[in-house]
C-alpha cells in the first residue's frame, strides 16, 4: 500500500474524520430493519387460545391439559396436549398472508396427523380438512362468556351433510 507524503496526512485524516461524523454516510450503510412479519390484525385472531389449561368434557370429566403458545415472533401458535392416560398432540397453527388463511397440523402419539384450513368469522376459528381426504374433520374453537374457549371437534362422512361430535372441550385457564 503506498504511504502518503508527510503533508497529505493531515488531510487524509480530516477527510476521514469528515466522513465518518457525516450522518449520511452512517444511514447509508445501516438499512432500516423491515417491519415485524406478523403483527397485522389477522394474525392476533387466534390468541385467545393462547395460555395454560385444563380441559374438560361436557359431563364435567378432565380431558387433559393443555399449553399453547405464540412462537416464531408471533407468526404461529404451538399447541402442546397431554390427554388422561397419556396420549399426547401437538398442533401447528399459522395464518398464511398468501391464501388469507390459518392452517393447522396435527400430529400425536398414536401416530395421526391431520391438516385443516379455515377462517377466524364471527369470533369462531373455524378449520376443516379438504373433503377429498375421505370423512372431512372440522375443528370450531370460541370464546365463552366466562374467558374459557370451547373446542368442538366434528366429523362427517356424507360430505357436510350430517356431522358427528368427535371431541367437545371447555378449556378453562390454569389459576
Amino acid at each position: 500500500m503506498p504511504t502518503l507524503p508527510p503533508q497529505d496526512k493531515p488531510f487524509a485524516a480530516t477527510t476521514l474524520a469528515v466522513l465518518l461524523a457525516w450522518p449520511g454516510a452512517a444511514l447509508a450503510q445501516t438499512p432500516t430493519p423491515p417491519p415485524p412479519a406478523c403483527q397485522s390484525a389477522e394474525y392476533r385472531q387466534f390468541d385467545f387460545w393462547i395460555g395454560e389449561w385444563e380441559v374438560f368434557l361436557p359431563g364435567g370429566k378432565k380431558a387433559g391439559d393443555s399449553r399453547i403458545e405464540s412462537i416464531a415472533a408471533g407468526c404461529a401458535l404451538l399447541e402442546n396436549w397431554t390427554g388422561n392416560g397419556g396420549f399426547s398432540g401437538k398442533s401447528l397453527n399459522m395464518y398464511d398472508r398468501a391464501d388469507h388463511r390459518w392452517h393447522q397440523s396435527w400430529v400425536d402419539s398414536s401416530g395421526s396427523r391431520l391438516d385443516l384450513s379455515g377462517v377466524f368469522a364471527d369470533r369462531r376459528m373455524v378449520l376443516a380438512s379438504p373433503a377429498q381426504a375421505g370423512p372431512v374433520q372440522r375443528i370450531a374453537w370460541s370464546v365463552n362468556d366466562d374467558g374459557s374457549v370451547r373446542q368442538l371437534w366434528e366429523s362427517s362422512v356424507d360430505g357436510g351433510k350430517a356431522w358427528a361430535v368427535q371431541f367437545d372441550g371447555k378449556y378453562v385457564r390454569r389459576k
